[in-house]
């Protein structure tokens, strides 16, 4: 991946573009104001409720297209992006390889990172194959642990990481520090709300596992309630067919434990899930599907799409999910 960002940085110093504008991210500078810059649209939703009114603090997203970020590639104007802004925020999974050379090439000392994962700590999860999925057709070269990157999934997660984004604009734009907190500490209080409306959710459910005939990015939220899960890919896996083991064990497991529904992710095109349901015994599970948050597009930002709201219908989702036969 080096190679491509530095052609990318190389054409953009030629233009000058960089040298133009990089002077107001420098440490100890005194812009007008903090440019924040985000991959995915859950980060961006968590940095813009801690910014709140500041209209001088512009927060941005790279990926506003719908692209999931399992395949985002940067283009030259993300990287001068990431090169000019006060503050730049990602997840820090193995979907963001590319982020390594790009602060490389531009030199990461003007701009401020913060990594999620490595803000997430302990909490962090290694990526996992469970019973019945189908494995990779290419297992990719051990270079130590691989950690399941979909942390926005989890409110506990959320709690950490929006605090760990609040200290770090405090510390970057000092004057506003209390506002920040302030901010921060109102959004985290909706948070707590919500994973409590969850908590309840489950509890009074009469399933305690979720089976995806689908990726599965939900595995922190399943941790955090305790749920058990079954799918036919890992939360990264880049498979799109599943194998006949793959559905008939799926099928089985849905007969076994009484499933009433079959999970997919948003945008999935549900075949996986539809094999599975003709296999079971009665086959009249319902296929439902939760949003993952991996294909929010700058439209749907414009149309008041938010972190809290995606939850909310995923909670709604979820309780149906959980609903026994009798």
């Amino acid at each position: 991946m080096r190679k491509p960002v530095a052609l990318l940085l190389a054409c953009l110093l030629l233009l000058g573009m960089v040298c133009a504008c990089v002077s107001g991210a420098k440490k100890g500078a005194e812009p007008p104001g903090l440019s924040v810059v985000t991959t995915i649209f859950p980060v961006y939703d968590w940095v813009r409720n801690v910014v709140g009114d500041r209209a001088d603090v512009t927060v941005s997203m790279l990926l506003d297209s719908g692209v999931d970020l399992h395949s985002f590639q940067p283009t030259a104007q993300d990287i001068l992006k990431i090169a000019t802004c006060s503050l730049f925020v990602y997840v820090g999974g193995e979907s963001d390889a590319w982020v390594a050379d790009a602060l490389r090439e531009t030199d990461g000392q003007k701009t401020a990172v913060l990594n999620l994962m490595e803000a997430l700590g302990d909490r962090a999860r290694e990526e996992e194959t469970t019973e019945g999925m189908t494995p990779e057709a290419e297992a990719p070269e051990e270079e130590g642990p691989e950690y399941d990157e979909h942390i926005w999934l989890s409110l506990r997660n959320a709690d950490v990481l929006v605090e760990a984004i609040c200290e770090q604009l405090a510390a970057l734009d000092e004057a506003y520090a209390d506002e920040y907190r302030a901010n921060a500490a109102a959004y985290r209080e909706k948070l707590a709300a919500l994973d409590e409306k969850y908590a309840q959710a489950v509890a009074a459910g009469q399933i305690r596992t979720l089976l995806f005939g689908d990726r599965f990015p939900f595995r922190y939220m399943a941790e955090d309630y305790g749920l058990g899960y079954y799918a036919a890919f890992r939360g990264c896996s880049a498979e799109t067919e599943a194998s006949f083991e793959t559905v008939a064990f799926l099928a089985g497991k849905v007969d076994e434990l009484g499933l009433t529904a079959v999970m997919v992710i948003e945008g999935a095109d549900q075949r996986i899930a539809q094999t599975i349901v003709q296999s079971t015994q009665t086959k009249d599970q319902r296929i439902l599907a939760m949003d993952s948050m991996q294909s929010v597009t700058a439209r749907d930002v414009q149309d008041g799409a938010s972190y809290l709201a995606i939850m909310e219908k995923d909670l709604s989702v979820l309780r149906e999910a959980l609903i026994g036969k009798g």
